[in-house]
């Protein structure tokens, strides 16, 4: 009632904004090159080719002539003002991270509402009072370090943690005393993506890094063309001291990462080419110097260890189980004829599974929410964790022997909740839970299914206010992702609830390309079979105009990262269908996103490699930069990037909005913003969230003429 209430004196004192059409934009004048690119026997002219030098002084100039144009027409909205001081009311609410339990005490992250980065508490008792261990707003003014990883010590007294500056992937990783609060000397640098993990004694870590990057000044970066391998790191000790443990010799591409094993005896080196299999070998932390064991080298499907007992492992695997079943794998000999399957394979898909208190916890997809069932290490049923709702939960983490262990749930209306979990009696208590400073109970998510080009059966939730006229006339947001196995559950984002606020329908697609049906569900969005993940965001588009949701001028379509390779694929093949895009940190030139790193390369078991003819064949029909056509008319499109992403590249986005400014044939805007100081997401403040949203839907509030109160100065 109290934001009717509000929203009510808004629109009589300050009035509605009254979007109306505007004279084409003078875009900045980009040099088009003339570099021809012969791929099997094809010419692909690559015009832009001169914008993936990001150092150059040219590219600085790109950069401060798009902004230059971008970030005044975005503040200049009549839209924006309300959107931001919407974000920032609605971003005000106390939330909380999973804890970690180490050595009796529990680690979790913490939000009063107001910071900008969560800070990590630390106690000795779930139901006492907590303390500040770490807090990364302290660090730097404009908060843009945060803190990407922590790893408490098995004995609970040390802290290893890692700070990413700028929005970088590369971290620094530190040591902290948890009595204390003070700082051991050393740091790990040259390291992204991986954690450490302690030895039992908690007199040592293990981690994967790079080599030095000799090409660059910057003492924190590796050769991210290089490959990483695993070191040994004894607290106390320098790292130039470190000891190499494991390095992958007969393959470049194989990316190792390692994990002691709960009894300390084995350190498991996890094997990574990819997304559609991986390899798993052992190191006998006893006999280190002796060869690994290679558990799992037939590179035939995922497998991931999720607890052990002595020398029986618990796997998580696809092999013969396209949507998983958890195996027994005794180490002593693993062949694969004395498998013993614990929990077989069913119409569910396992996203993740752990080892908690003598029994495995498995999480589920199920139509794509969240299902969690217990079993016995025999495979018995134990029973379901009871759930609030259909969502998403996250969680389950801790040791073998653990009695307790936390969970997270959330969906489109509510922030995340944190329960308690006692094994024993299969009770889950809830623990933390966020209070908003809205009533959500006036909107409501409800999910359909589409078919889609091919006849495929589709999954979409929409999120709607509950008095919603069907009339075809909503402004809706379609997002979505389809891609490296990656579920699309029902998840909380504060600025989703901004836009139900600001009148708008979001919906949600489960494309292919995703895990919400297991491996082969994947598979069907993959490489020569990628066009099936644009074809079912399309027809998601259309179900929402044919069921009247919307309509062609008042739908807008959103994604990131992969999902902003899908908003780029879309909008250059079915333009007519939308009215506004946003592709966010986007994978747009296909044909060549794997010279940016070796990490990069990782993704061609979804996306395929330009030098392989197949893959060729399939990447140039939909690669966004090379499908961009002059004499088009693109849907208002504002691509959003920043200048420090390092797994994403901003020359995608650079690319990208040239090629369309280009072509652009009518006065729809395309539009580039530009963030600095930071990269592809992780760890960026909320203050730099709020404006980036703002401007985001300021954007596709002008574009889809929706009726937004104004403020007035």
């Amino acid at each position: 009632m109290k934001i009717f209430f509000r929203l009510a004196i808004l629109m009589t004192t300050a009035g509605l904004a009254a979007p109306s059409a505007s004279p084409p934009l003078a875009y900045p004048a980009v040099t088009r090159g003339q570099v021809v690119e012969n791929y099997h026997g094809k010419s692909v002219p690559d015009p832009y080719r001169w914008l993936e030098s990001l150092n150059s002084a040219p590219v600085a100039q790109f950069v401060t002539a798009q902004n230059a144009l971008t970030l005044p027409y975005l503040q200049s909205l009549p839209q924006r003002a309300w959107i931001k001081e919407e974000l920032g009311r609605l971003w005000n609410y106390e939330r909380f991270g999973v804890p970690r339990k180490e050595g009796g005490r529990y680690f979790f992250l913490r939000n009063d509402g107001t910071q900008n980065q969560s800070v990590l508490h630390v106690t000795d008792s779930i139901a006492g009072p907590s303390r500040v261990l770490l807090d990364p707003n302290v660090v730097r003014g404009d908060a843009t370090v945060a803190l990407s990883r922590y790893v408490p010590s098995p004995d609970g007294k040390l802290l290893a943690y890692a700070l990413s500056d700028a929005g970088t992937d590369w971290e620094i990783w530190r040591f902290r005393h948890v009595d204390s609060g003070a700082d051991l000397p050393e740091e790990l640098r040259f390291t992204k993506f991986w954690s450490v993990s302690w030895s039992r004694d908690s007199k040592s870590v293990y981690y994967s890094r790079y080599p030095r990057n000799s090409q660059s000044a910057a003492s924190d970066k590796g050769d991210e063309h290089a490959q990483p391998a695993v070191y040994r790191h004894a607290i106390g000790s320098l790292q130039a001291a470190d000891r190499r443990i494991y390095t992958v010799r007969d393959h470049r591409t194989r990316v190792p990462s390692a994990d002691v094993t709960d009894d300390g005896r084995y350190l498991i080196i996890r094997l990574n080419d990819g997304y559609a299999a991986n390899g798993i070998s052992l190191i006998d932390l006893r006999k280190w110097r002796r060869r690994a064991i290679e558990l799992f080298a037939d590179w035939d499907a995922l497998y991931s260890v999720i607890g052990t007992d002595a020398a029986t492992f618990y796997v998580l695997t696809t092999q013969g189980a396209p949507r998983g079943r958890i195996i027994a794998v005794d180490v002593r000999a693993p062949q694969r004829a004395r498998w013993r399957t614990v929990v077989a394979e069913s119409d569910m898909t396992i996203s993740e599974a752990s080892l908690i208190g003598g029994r495995i916890v498995a999480n589920y997809v199920k139509d794509a929410h969240g299902l969690v069932r217990i079993y016995r290490n025999s495979g018995d049923v134990v029973g379901d964790v009871a759930l609030p709702g259909l969502g998403s939960v996250s969680g389950f983490g801790g040791h073998a022997d653990d009695p307790e262990t936390f969970f997270s749930f959330t969906d489109y209306l509510q922030p995340t909740q944190i329960f308690h979990y006692d094994v024993a009696t299969n009770q889950a208590i809830p623990y933390k839970r966020a209070s908003l400073p809205v009533d959500t109970s006036r909107y409501v998510t409800e999910q359909v299914f589409y078919t889609s080009r091919d006849g495929t059966r589709v999954p979409m939730f929409i999120t709607h206010r509950r008095d919603l006229p069907r009339d075809g006339e909503q402004p809706t947001l379609l997002y979505g992702y389809g891609g490296f196995g990656v579920s699309a559950t029902p998840t909380f984002r504060t600025q989703m609830l901004v836009w139900l606020e600001m009148g708008g329908v979001f919906a949600e697609a489960n494309l292919r390309g995703g895990g919400e049906y297991g491996e082969a569900w994947h598979v069907a969005g993959t490489r020569e079979l990628k066009q099936n993940v644009f074809d079912d965001f399309v027809a998601a588009a259309q179900y929402l105009i044919r069921e009247r949701w919307t309509n062609p001028k008042k739908l807008a379509i959103q994604g990131r990262s992969n999902g902003g390779l899908l908003v780029g694929a879309v909008l250059t093949q079915r333009p007519e269908l939308f009215g506004a895009a946003l592709p966010t940190v986007g994978v747009h030139d296909i044909l060549r996103y794997h010279t940016a790193s070796a990490n990069a390369r990782q993704w061609s078991s979804d996306y395929g490699l330009s030098e392989n003819a197949a893959d060729f064949a399939a990447q140039v029909k939909y690669s966004p930069v090379q499908n961009t056509r002059a004499g088009t008319c693109y849907p208002a499109t504002l691509v959003t990037t920043a200048d420090h992403d390092d797994r994403v590249v901003p020359w995608h986005s650079y690319k990208f909005a040239a090629a369309l400014q280009h072509d652009q044939s009518c006065s729809n805007p395309v539009l580039i913003r530009i963030e600095t100081r930071a990269g592809h997401g992780a760890g960026k403040p909320v203050w730099m969230q709020i404006d980036d949203f703002a401007d985001q839907w300021a954007f596709v509030a002008q574009a889809l003429s929706m009726q937004i109160p104004v403020l007035r100065p």
